[in-house]
Formats: structure tokens, sequence, C-alpha cells
């Protein structure tokens, strides 16, 4: 990928902002009683980093920093160097909803559904990736199926989902057995049939059809890509789904 970063320090700054101060919004980072009711989770208190990890087990990243109520990468060397941030559970069919900015010329993702086996070394080997990015400002904005909102590689969102960077997205997966579905900002990007014969067919059209371990698995973590761009994250709330549920709360 390119790295298209201006100055380091904007875009720490622009990262650590609010919505539009540098204050974390009063409302962020929380549930609303209906949510606590319907079964949703914070996967981040606004605080700090606990129930997340790097993808070997690890601590989390010393690059992964909370700063004004949101998870941010602080890196800016344009460098994809496995540094993601994991959740520290692993989650099958669930419901989750996030926000997430990035700076001119940013990209990152979301991945899902991902596991550490001996057989990989990338989260993205295995994982199914929403992908963040500025369209405007990054190469792969010119690539149909790499823009923001899109199962990457995999499906082609429709134009103009993402709002600019430096503004703040709204992005939702909705993982259910045999069924993915994705909205970025309100808008439906993806919607696609999952571990079938059609799902087969998608990955082989795909980047990942050397990867034999990709989009297998029906439960597993949750990631937030390190690509090197600096990316801000927050209001990560989860909902797990039938059976999942009644696990998650044995």
């Amino acid at each position: 990928m390119f790295k298209i970063m201006g100055c380091a320090a904007a875009g720490l700054l622009l990262m650590a902002s609010g919505a539009a101060s540098g204050v974390q919004a009063p409302d962020a980072n929380t549930l609303t009683a209906a949510e606590r009711e319907a079964g949703w989770t914070l996967l981040f208190d606004g605080r700090d980093l606990s129930g997340w990890r790097s993808f070997d087990g690890g601590a989390a990243p010393a690059t992964w920093r909370v700063q004004d109520g949101t998870i941010v990468l602080t890196k800016d060397d344009g460098q994809m160097s496995g540094t993601d941030l994991v959740s520290a559970k692993s989650y099958g069919a669930f419901e989750l909803t996030l926000d997430w900015k990035v700076t001119k010329g940013g990209n990152s993702g979301v991945l899902y559904l991902a596991r550490n086996i001996p057989q990989t070394r990338q989260v993205y080997e295995t994982g199914l990736e929403m992908q963040v990015l500025d369209d405007a400002g990054h190469a792969d904005g010119k690539i149909a199926s790499h823009r923001a909102g899109a199962l990457y590689d995999i499906t082609i969102p429709p134009p103009g989902a993402a709002r600019p960077a430096g503004s703040w997205n709204q992005a939702r997966l909705l993982v259910e057995p045999g069924r993915i579905r994705q909205w970025l900002n309100g808008v439906m990007t993806a919607d696609v049939s999952y571990g079938d014969a059609a799902w087969r067919k998608r990955v082989a059209g795909s980047k990942f059809a050397r990867m034999p371990y990709f989009g297998t698995f029906s439960s597993g973590v949750i990631a937030l890509q390190d690509h090197g761009e600096p990316v801000a994250f927050r209001n990560i709330k989860l909902r797990p789904i039938g059976a999942s549920a009644v696990a998650e709360k044995q």
C-alpha cells in the first residue's frame, strides 16, 4: 500500500480530537438502559485497553493508546507490521457497531471471525475485513472493492457511503450463521452468504484465494488493523446473537 500522510503531529492531534473539539463526546462509550436490556456490551470503556491484546496473545501493542475517549493508532509510517489490536474474547454470531475516523490518506480496517492458528501469521489470513479508508486520499480508493465500507476485496460499496477524512463514520456489522451484512453511515455496503458454495466462489475470485483458512471460521476475534496510518475508534459495542448470546451469559 502507499503512505500518503503528512505531518505526524498534525495527524495525532486530529485523531485525538472529538467530532469537533479536543474532548470526549459526553455520550461516547456508554450504553443506554435499552441497549443493556437488549444484551449490548461495551468492548471499550473510553478509559483503557482492558479486554484488548495483540494478535499473538500478548499485551496490547504500545502503538495503540487511549486519548480523549478514543482508541488511537499512533503509527505514521505507512507500513503494515502485524501489531493489530485484537479483542481478548472470540465471538460467533453478533451485531457490532462502532465509530471510526482517519486522517487524510488513512487506511485501516475492522476484522472479524479471525483466528490465530499455527498455519498463519497475520489476522487478515483468516479474518474478514470491513474496510476503513479515506477514499479520496488513498490509492485504494480507486479500487471499487477496497473502498470504505467494503467487505474488503469481496464486495463493492455504493459510492459516497464514507464521510471525508477527519469526520466520524458509523459502522455496523451483522454476522449471522450463513449470512454477513455490513453498513456504513446507514448505507448497506455488503450482504453476502457465508460458508456456502457462493461464498467460496467469491473468495476464489479475490486476493484471498491463496489463503486456505480465510473466511472459514464461524467464530473468532475482532481486530482493529494497524496499517501504519493514524486511525481512531470509539463507541465499540457488541450484541451476541442466538447461541452466542447464551454462551456469553454462561
